[in-house]
């Protein structure tokens, strides 16, 4: 299931918010749901996920996005100061201001190219009000 409230936002009309009801899941619960679908202990589980985010930097550092299976591409993306150079040659690694890290869930296609799934999307979400 999946919560929302219903908001009237800067346009003037209503729109539905999508809204977290609970504390966020750490990653005792996620090593507990993963060890429990699989036959890899919780402290593997938990020792491989303690460890993701390190790897992950590394990988994206030395150039390469990061395609897991199941899950998505995580990839960088950065922003220099202010509006630009006129020549490449004036630009340098110094005028990088901001590096984000970017995602996009896994998805497949249909024969017709269309987004026929997506992961992450449990195919039976269904939405509840909440007030």
């Amino acid at each position: 299931m999946a919560f929302f409230k219903k908001r009237k936002l800067s346009d003037g009309k209503w729109h539905a918010v999508a809204v977290n009801l609970d504390k966020p899941a750490t990653i005792d619960d996620v090593a507990d749901e993963l060890a429990a679908r699989s036959t890899v202990s919780r402290a593997d589980t938990y020792a491989v996920l303690v460890e993701l985010g390190d790897v992950l930097g590394q990988l994206m550092a030395s150039g390469r996005s990061v395609k897991l299976k199941g899950v998505g591409t995580f990839y960088l993306t950065c922003q220099t100061q202010g509006t630009g150079t006129d020549t490449p040659e004036e630009l340098t690694p110094e005028m990088i201001t901001d590096v984000k890290v970017r995602f996009i869930p896994e998805y497949s296609r249909g024969q017709r190219k269309q987004i026929t799934g997506r992961t992450m999307l449990d195919k039976w979400l269904e939405w509840i009000e909440v007030k």
